[in-house]
């Protein structure tokens, strides 16, 4: 097993993570009124938000698998060193008693931050998560609660993981009250919604895609702040048809809006959702009525993917709107594959041609 951790993540191996990339990274700007930068990756900022937690909150913990020694991505780095064995530890490799433990934890008033390694191991805390963290508030009459709770995983394609190390599970949550769901794409996001889910009254999964982990640097504020969970951003303003996607996918939907710009003379507006629950029902709605089509990009499974929720409530809020019928280009109906990830993936020509179809229709 640590033998292919490491092949997934060398660490420092940037050129290795682009070469096995499906999209080019495009940097954010931070706010400028949030104060000092510094140039972070988003490993290196998800670690700034779990230090920051850790020093302005005495009875904040970090725990996981390998957590002690930075954890296989190396997101928690030096956080052992400087808060204590008591704060940052390691736990047993059994992601369900993560999950119970952290439930406690957050329960008894303190605030738990857990990782679990891979997202596509968190299946067996699924039980804990949706029957015992969602629900808790809710069967004890708001007597308790495990509200300060925040579970970290990865996501998404990383170029070689194949079906048990690529998979994109977000969707399953969604169906279940109770849980948030957060996936940023880029360094700036990844701290100041990670720093959000922390302070939430509610539990999250904070999904972080893998592949982004060294992907590039952006200008990150030094300082605590926080960016709202639920609220979408729009990305690139446009005109002729709106482009949605979260994490990685944001990155190849942006290179397909400017590629369709550039060649093709089609004004794409881009938006990145961040909150896959609760999801920002306005912004998405409203650009649809400007631009008239909507395309929806995720790399999990096309069937019952959250682009079909989207499709969905669109569709009912915006039916007058509609210049097209709304498309999804997704992962396929498949195990995630190995040698075949560059087909599996919806690719930036799957999301052109789409485009193209959209405006055409």
């Amino acid at each position: 097993m640590a033998l292919l951790l490491r092949k997934l993540c060398p660490t420092g191996n940037v050129a290795s993570l682009r070469a096995s990339s499906h999209f080019v990274f495009s940097p954010s700007k931070a706010d400028p009124s949030l104060g000092e930068t510094t140039k972070l990756n988003l490993y290196q900022s998800i670690n700034n938000a779990m230090h920051t937690a850790l020093e302005t909150d005495p009875t904040a913990c970090v725990f996981g698998e390998d957590i002690a020694f930075g954890g296989v991505f190396r997101c928690s780095l030096g956080l052992q060193d400087k808060f204590g064995k008591d704060r940052v530890f390691n736990t047993p490799l059994c992601e369900q008693g993560i999950a119970g433990f952290a439930i406690g934890l957050a329960a008894a008033g303190s605030t738990a931050i857990a990782e679990i390694q891979f997202g596509d191991y968190i299946f067996p805390a699924y039980d804990q998560i949706v029957n015992e963290a969602a629900k808790y508030r809710y069967r004890s009459g708001g007597q308790f609660n495990s509200g300060k709770l925040t579970i970290r995983a990865t996501w998404g394609a990383v170029g070689h993981g194949a079906l048990y190390h690529s998979q994109s599970p977000e969707a399953n949550f969604t169906h279940t009250p109770g849980l948030k769901v957060v996936i940023p794409r880029g360094p700036i996001q990844a701290k100041g919604l990670l720093l959000a889910c922390i302070e939430d009254p509610d539990p999250c999964i904070f999904f972080e895609p893998k592949v982004l982990y060294r992907a590039a640097v952006e200008d990150v504020p030094v300082g605590k702040y926080t960016l709202p969970i639920g609220k979408a951003e729009i990305v690139k303003p446009g005109k002729d048809a709106t482009l949605l996607a979260w994490g990685t996918q944001l990155h190849v939907v942006l290179e397909v809006a400017n590629i369709a710009k550039e060649k093709l003379g089609i004004d794409a507006e881009v938006i990145d959702l961040q909150s896959i629950a609760p999801w920002d029902v306005d912004t998405v709605a409203n650009s649809v009525v400007k631009t008239g089509r909507l395309l929806v990009s995720h790399e999990a499974p096309l069937t019952s993917g959250f682009a079909a929720e989207v499709a969905a409530t669109i569709q009912r809020e915006c039916f007058l709107n509609l210049e097209a019928p709304i498309a999804r280009v997704c992962g396929w109906d498949t195990p995630f594959p190995h040698v075949f990830e560059p087909v599996y993936l919806p690719t930036k020509w799957r999301v052109l041609d789409q485009l193209k179809q959209l405006v055409e229709f």
